[in-house]
């Protein structure tokens, strides 16, 4: 039975993923662990595997274009096969008997399968569907990086079957079932809806075949416009798909490299071939431990040796732009903070602050603390002891009604290589200083390492954005939703001030408080702004 492989669900952002490169050509034999192509998302590429043996039958989407979530991207099955019938399941039901005829140059019998492929079958007695979990208030979807089993291996309940990252952290997927590894839905690289069914676990020989082949037409049904462009796709990606076989296998010789999405990002920014690279993981798999310990002095010249030429290439005087392709990631970056910006009515109170008091606290603090406070730390302390004298800030717009949220969780704005990121701090108004700092430099480590849990990037109520350290002296945030508001904190600045008739240096810091105006008027936005200058003005107060 033919095989479809869909484009997966890869961060709960993610709405298309891009083909860089297909492995295989219409026509290849593949195997199981074969990787038939390689799709970048918002966060990485990944690789895309088939994971059933067969014959590659059809290419939906051609190299260097984008493929919607759970778009079918290639089919899979046994030589001649008839899978027609699998891409009019794409189309609801009276759409599928018109374009029938169209897309007749390969099968003329296509309606009868798409009218039984609707039919509702239960799955089997014994049978357990494992659906992707829920693991953030705000996830949508999860990608599959890693199979932990494959279909055929026995299962207990508590085996881990898959890794499953979201656009934040990659967490455990365990089946709490006993049994047979008998359907994997969802291949690795690929993303999952909430919900949607990813394995199924059963008594050995169980045909779970039919019921698989009724889900799927059923989640299909609503994607009308996707068999007349994927009718024409497989001639065009054929050439494309070959060229980029024949580099690929060029530069394996052969032989695909098992690594892990990280380790081979750390390679390509290191200038490491990971070809050359001993993995001391599963089965040979190169990990982010390899190549943190692999050193080989020709590497690192690699990188220098690509920017030399580009700049060689270049005519002193000739005009020239180079046009970045965009990333998944920078696309959702863009989605989010428009819909916030362009939805949420902004309203902007900006206030100096003097930073004397704090610069001595902060020394006397750092003396007995045992972890290193930063001002960014007295920063969320002091907002969040803000935030309970005017709850009104602390709330969030819910549409047809206003939240005001009894607890307080600071999100403090993380820029990182690939992003932003608002690590929480959970309850901050009710934790010392010494505490703060050191649930920040924990949170802010693990988000470095792409290591942060669902639970350490989300419930956030109240936003502080940081660009002091970057001698920025003043800028305006857009609100991170679901917020009311958002701190821009500037940079600390020694200012010539009139102190008592006379004129005196002060160090003095900048913050513009960005409010959602449906939720937040200006006198209380204007009231927290006030409290928060007293609170880290003289610091002591902060602390009763």
């Amino acid at each position: 039975m033919a095989e479809v492989i869909r484009m997966p669900l890869l961060s709960d952002t993610m709405t298309e993923g891009k083909i860089v490169a297909w492995n295989k050509k219409v026509g290849d034999k593949v195997k199981a662990d074969d990787v038939l192509a390689d799709v970048e998302t918002d966060k990485a590429t990944m690789e895309v595997n088939g994971y059933v043996d067969g014959t590659l039958l059809y290419i939906g989407v051609p190299a260097g274009e984008a493929a919607k979530i759970n778009q079918i991207i290639a089919i899979v099955g046994k030589d001649g096969e008839d899978y027609k019938h699998l891409l009019d399941g794409e189309n609801a039901a009276p759409v599928a008997a018109t374009t029938a005829p169209a897309a007749a140059p390969v099968e003329t019998t296509p309606a009868p399968a798409a009218v039984t492929s609707t039919a509702k079958v239960s799955l089997p007695a014994g049978a357990k569907e494992i659906r992707m979990p829920l693991l953030s208030d705000t996830m949508t979807e999860g990608k599959i990086v890693a199979w932990n089993k494959k279909v055929g291996d026995q299962v207990k309940a508590d085996d881990v079957l898959a890794d499953v990252e979201t656009d934040k952290a990659t967490m455990e997927v365990v089946g709490y079932e006993d049994g047979t590894l008998l359907y994997i839905g969802v291949e690795a690289g690929n993303a999952a809806k909430i919900n949607e069914i990813i394995a199924i676990v059963g008594k050995p020989g169980t045909d779970v075949s039919a019921y698989i082949a009724a889900e799927k037409s059923g989640a299909n049904a609503a994607n009308n416009s996707a068999a007349p462009a994927s009718t024409e796709a497989p001639a065009t990606e054929n050439a494309t798909a070959a060229a980029t076989t024949e580099t690929t296998n060029n530069s394996t010789d052969g032989n695909r490299v098992k690594a892990s999405p990280l380790a081979k990002k750390m390679a390509a920014e290191k200038g490491v071939d990971i070809t050359k690279v001993a993995g001391t993981g599963d089965g040979g798999r190169v990990t982010k431990k390899d190549i943190e310990g692999f050193k080989e002095t020709a590497a690192p010249a690699a990188a220098p040796t690509k920017a030399t030429t580009t700049i060689t290439n270049a005519v002193q005087g000739e005009e020239s732009f180079t046009d970045l392709q965009l990333t998944q990631m920078r696309k959702t970056i863009a989605r989010r903070l428009s819909e916030s910006k362009f939805s949420a009515p902004h309203f902007y109170l900006t206030m100096e602050i003097n930073m004397d008091n704090a610069i001595t606290a902060r020394a006397a603090i750092n003396e007995v603390s045992p972890v290193k406070v930063s001002f960014n730390d007295m920063l969320i302390k002091a907002a969040a002891s803000a935030l309970r004298l005017h709850p009104d800030v602390n709330s969030s717009w819910m549409g047809d009604y206003i939240r005001i949220n009894n607890h307080i969780h600071i999100g403090s704005a993380l820029a990182l290589p690939d992003g932003l990121i608002v690590p929480v701090i959970k309850f901050a108004d009710q934790k010392s200083l010494s505490q703060i700092a050191a649930d920040a430099k924990t949170l802010y480590g693990k988000a470095k390492d792409k290591k942060l849990q669902p639970s350490e990037f989300s419930g956030n109520t109240f936003t502080i954005s940081n660009l002091g350290m970057m001698d920025i002296e003043q800028f305006t945030a857009i609100i991170n939703p679901p917020d009311s508001c958002i701190l821009a904190v500037g940079a600390i600045k020694e200012t010539v001030v009139s102190k008592n008739g006379q004129f005196a240096v002060a160090n003095i810091m900048k913050v513009t408080l960005s409010c959602d105006h449906r939720s937040v008027d200006g006198a209380v936005g204007a009231a927290f702004l006030q409290t928060l200058k007293k609170f880290i003005e003289n610091p002591v107060t902060m602390l009763v």
